[in-house]
């Protein structure tokens, strides 16, 4: 099976991460935009009530309150200062403060409740999304994918995702307005030398920086990639537990995971090392601008002094020690938090590519309606439901159209390739009249099952036609032609859900009666009664807790529910053993009157009954005709019967 995920150690492209993040963002606003408004301006106040509040404390309290006080020798209960103008006491201005710094705790606290709520809703719709995308997308597409990475994608991806939207952003977000803010309330101080000392560390820690991140981006890339790989991996392992024992292969599997966990490792390992010394570096640095800031403040205040024109306070410098620190310090905080991005943005690539699949195409335009006969016995549309179908046929020059569904179906010199270059069926022509029943015989890779995905449109051929009641299925939408064929698979597919519920899953309007009525059709009635609760039991682990014959007779069931005109059966009866298959058989011929049925089976013993025999090798129809006409030509048919050589 091919991968899809990427190849290689590839960096993000720019344009494509703001593309994918614009995205991001209009599926967070539709969720919840009153929310989405909001979380920013919160985040906005909860950052200036911190800045506001540091330069409170230096500008105001210490260089219009306290400063003045102490040098005119008043006590405590005397201070008092102007804030705009008005004279205030120094409790006064501590509410003041207060007040500030309680709305900020109050805008953090509405923002982060917020961003949860933002967060979780994304994750919620991007799921459904994908899986509202994974159910309107072709076979082939999970034909060449391996299922445990399109798992990983559901997981990991998404969870990384969350982790972006409910944390990362409202965090990346909070910390640009912190710098902001914070460099406006430096500069409003106008002690340009203060800001001076600011700023050339903050060129430094950015340079240091972009170094760190530069190398760490391409590991965090390579890390989702090979999560999903090895997610993949450990999927087939899994299911393929029986083989690995029954071939002794659990150390070369064991070798394998251990490459690919390794790989892993590797990248993990070096994308932490390079993140895990953004925090040291930008917190020493951040020290450094710390004492460079008290030792450039006190020089300025010294030298001012000299001169005789003191002009920087020393409660200027009390609130340049901590904007000068809240304008550096989240430069680390968002290289760190920037890792995070670039991980997410890895996910987001995969989830997206996913959504941005091509779903499955559908031109038809004839639809499958309930009918009922008129006075002449042809069909009438019907709302109800009546037990009957009949093909609603709309015409381009106006009116419509009604054929009652009788399973006649026709390939007529169908050509195809499940990929253009390598024509896998040629010239395929075949009749089949309602009511009768068609075996396909051959060798493995003849072609007999892909003439079966054909008949549902999995696949489109490359030339010919198919006709199901001489309309081009190429015109009949796809959920109508598939409504109106039963297909048993050689693997079958139960659900985590009751026996009734699997059996009912081909037919949703079908009552209690009609499911236990298939059951009985097919045999598995017996059975499902001594089950722990009958028809109501849970099913678990794809009803790993029955026989594989009774998993396929309830297969069988489900197709005689959905009460189809065309039954396709590949391999039905594979998987259980001859006794079963005996019991199974009257209840299959049941299911097939009436019907037209096409039918692959190795042994041949279940086929002989067929109307006609279709002999298929290497794409070809090499021989046609009943039991008896085919072993009387002594042709493959004949080989594959009496195990002998062709005769001459």
């Amino acid at each position: 099976m091919a991968n899809n995920a990427p190849k290689g150690r590839k960096r993000l492209d720019l344009k494509s991460s703001a593309k994918m993040m614009g995205r991001i963002l209009k599926i967070m606003f539709k969720g919840h935009p009153v929310y989405f408004c909001l979380t920013i301006p919160a985040i906005i106040v909860s950052m200036a009530a911190q800045s506001i509040g540091s330069l409170f404390i230096g500008e105001v309290l210490i260089n219009n309150f306290i400063d003045p006080s102490i040098k005119a020798g008043l006590g405590p209960s005397e201070i008092r200062g102007t804030i705009f103008g008005i004279e205030l006491a120094l409790w006064q201005a501590i509410l003041i403060m207060g007040a500030i710094y309680a709305l900020g705790i109050f805008c953090v606290w509405a923002y982060r409740r917020m961003s949860c709520v933002l967060g979780q809703s994304a994750q919620m719709k991007i799921r459904n999304n994908l899986f509202e995308k994974m159910e309107s997308l072709p076979l082939k597409y999970f034909d060449t994918r391996v299922h445990g990475d399109i798992m990983s994608v559901y997981t990991n991806d998404v969870d990384t995702l969350r982790e972006l939207t409910s944390r990362v952003l409202p965090m990346v977000v909070q910390m640009v307005f912190s710098m902001i803010i914070s460099f406006i309330s430096m500069a409003s101080t106008g002690a340009w030398q203060l800001l001076l000392v600011v700023m050339g560390f903050f060129v430094i820690i950015l340079i240091s920086i972009a170094i760190v991140t530069s190398n760490s981006s391409k590991y965090f890339v390579a890390q989702q990639r090979v999560l999903g790989q090895t997610f993949g991996y450990i999927e087939e392992m899994i299911s393929g537990q029986k083989v690995i024992k029954v071939f002794n292969h659990e150390k070369e599997a064991e070798a394998q995971f251990d490459k690919l966990n390794n790989e892993l490792c590797v990248n993990a390992t070096k994308s932490m090392q390079f993140s895990s010394i953004l925090g040291p570096v930008t917190n020493n640095l951040g020290n450094l601008m710390y004492v460079a800031i008290a030792s450039v403040g006190a020089l300025v205040m010294t030298l001012e002094a000299e001169a005789g024109n003191p002009v920087l306070q020393v409660g200027t410098i009390v609130s340049f020690l901590t904007l000068g620190k809240a304008f550096v310090m989240p430069l680390g905080q968002l290289a760190m938090q920037i890792n995070m991005v670039i991980m997410a943005m890895a996910g987001a690539q995969r989830i997206f590519n996913i959504i941005d699949e091509t779903p499955e195409s559908d031109e038809g335009y004839v639809s499958l309606v309930y009918a009922k006969e008129d006075g002449n016995g042809n069909p009438v549309e019907s709302e109800s439901r009546t037990g009957r179908w009949a093909w609603k046929h709309p015409h381009k020059a106006g009116g419509v159209t009604y054929t009652w569904l009788a399973g006649k179906i026709t390939m007529d010199k169908v050509d195809f390739g499940y990929v253009p270059e390598k024509i896998v069926l040629h010239d395929v022509t075949l009749y089949a009249k309602p009511g009768q029943k068609v075996a396909f015989v051959g060798p493995t890779g003849a072609g007999k099952t892909t003439i079966t995905n054909l008949l549902n449109r999995f696949y489109d051929i490359e030339d010919g036609k198919i006709r199901f009641d001489d309309i081009n299925i190429n015109k009949i939408k796809k959920k109508d032609l598939r409504r109106a064929m039963g297909m048993v698979l050689q693997d079958t597919n139960l659900f985590t859900t009751t026996v009734k519920e699997n059996i009912r899953y081909g037919n949703p309007e079908a009552t209690d009666e009609e499911v236990e009525r298939a059951a009985k059709l097919a045999n598995a009635d017996s059975f499902i009664r001594m089950l722990p609760d009958g028809y109501d039991t849970v099913l678990h682990s794809a009803g790993a807790n029955l026989s594989q014959g009774q998993r396929q007779l309830l297969s069988i069931a489900r197709a005689a529910c959905a009460n189809p005109p065309v039954l396709i059966l590949d391999e039905a009866t594979s998987s259980i053993d001859s006794r079963t298959e005996k019991l199974v058989q009257s209840g299959m011929d049941a299911i097939m009157k009436d019907r037209t049925v096409f039918v692959i089976a190795h042994r041949l013993s279940t086929i002989q009954d067929s109307d006609v025999i279709m002999v298929l090798e290497a794409g070809h129809i090499i021989e046609r005709g009943t039991h008896e006409q085919l072993l009387e030509q002594k042709g493959k048919y004949h080989q594959l019967y009496t195990g002998g050589k062709v005769g001459k």
